[in-house]
């Protein structure tokens, strides 16, 4: 019986096999290379820039927010004052003998001495003023309580007897602070001369219904509103400011996130507390890089960036609709130094971080396509023969 031939495939079987490998093997996203071919493309946005230290720093400088003591200011609060809305008590004492508030207010056990006599609480009034008999119309917007009692008795001042006045604020309405979001009860707290701070307003609504590390505080005061996350507030004493009538408190949970996909120990959503993680912590998050897949070269965080946030190296800029330019932030993880960069790179909301294989890797997904297609057939055409 004649010895089976050896079966060898023709060149031109293989080249076809080749070429038809190359274009449908499966891979997890572009190559280092191919990335870097569609932004050197004409008719491309995109920006590539590769991460030194000069560009962790910039970018690091332009993500650190001011802070609640810079923004507003560590000086207490100045004295509540009265406000339209505010509902005022007045109360009158006269010397003995009473000459113009007497009715009632002499006591009988002890003639010489006097009782207050007590006004019917009054709401300030929409243009600002309130009614005290014998003395007017008073103004009272914009006023202490300590400034109202020396006016009243100056106004009093020679139709009662040494007159001395003390005027109580029993509701406030304008000197208050609104707090809502996520907490227990959302309110408006009164201010009072003892200065309440954030942590307060905070406290008296009950305080977070989410985690610390995960809610962030915004402050509206007037036209401009400011963040910090909590956590911060908490660990730094400095950023539990003064309150100022009129500020809105809003506890806020920001579900922040990034993606990761490609040669990485897990391809998922991941999400990450208000304060930031950097770039090492999103890779560590993400299981790190396959050690049997992954280019070191090619590790690359997509984005979009304000059109002033770097020098950028492609010009002129193209930006999109919404006036962002897309943006590949590249690591090389094979230079020793990227370690400490990736430290200081912080990472933002929706950004993409892609892991591109290895040369190698892409080479044996191609030779275990060949030999799965190449050994059956092979086998095969032995059997037969």
């Amino acid at each position: 019986m004649p010895r089976p031939v050896p079966f060898r495939l023709p060149a031109a079987v293989l080249l076809a096999l080749a070429a038809a490998g190359c274009s449908q093997m499966p891979s997890s996203g572009p190559t280092r290379k191919e990335v870097q071919e569609i932004a050197d493309s004409p008719s491309s946005l995109i920006q590539i820039v590769d991460v030194d230290d000069r560009v962790a720093r910039r970018l690091l400088t332009q993500r650190q927010s001011r802070t609640f003591a810079e923004t507003l200011g560590p000086l207490p609060a100045p004295a509540p004052q009265v406000g339209r809305g505010d509902t005022l008590e007045v109360n009158i004492w006269e010397a003995p003998p009473a000459t113009l508030f007497g009715a009632g207010s002499i006591d009988p056990k002890a003639p010489s001495t006097s009782r207050p006599t007590t006004l019917p609480e009054q709401m300030v009034d929409a243009e600002g003023y309130i009614n005290v008999p014998f003395a007017g119309r008073v103004k009272a917007v914009g006023q202490t309580t300590q400034w109202l009692e020396t006016e009243i008795a100056r106004r009093l001042k020679g139709k009662a007897n040494q007159p001395e006045v003390l005027v109580r604020q029993t509701r406030t309405s304008s000197s208050s602070v609104t707090v809502v979001g996520e907490v227990a009860n959302s309110l408006r707290m009164p201010l009072t001369a003892s200065g309440e701070r954030l942590l307060d307003a905070l406290a008296a609504a009950g305080g977070v219904r989410q985690p610390v590390n995960k809610t962030t505080l915004q402050v509206t005061r007037g036209a401009e509103f400011h963040a910090m996350p909590l956590d911060a507030v908490i660990r730094d004493p400095r950023q539990n400011v003064p309150l100022r009538g009129g500020d809105v408190v809003t506890a806020l949970v920001q579900p922040l996130s990034f993606t990761v996909l490609g040669a990485t120990g897990k391809n998922d959503e991941i999400p990450f507390e208000s304060q930031g993680i950097s770039l090492a912590q999103a890779l560590a998050r993400a299981g790190g890089l396959s050690d049997s897949r992954s280019d070191q070269k090619g590790v690359f965080v997509f984005r979009f960036e304000p059109q002033g946030a770097l020098d950028w190296p492609r010009q002129p800029v193209q930006t999109t609709l919404e006036g962002l330019v897309p943006v590949v932030y590249r690591v090389d993880l094979n230079n020793p130094t990227s370690l400490f960069l990736i430290r200081n790179f912080a990472m933002m909301d929706k950004d993409l971080v892609f892991v591109a294989n290895a040369p190698a890797a892409e080479l044996q997904k191609f030779l275990n396509l060949v030999f799965s297609v190449v050994y059956p057939l092979s086998t095969t055409i032995n059997l037969t023969r």
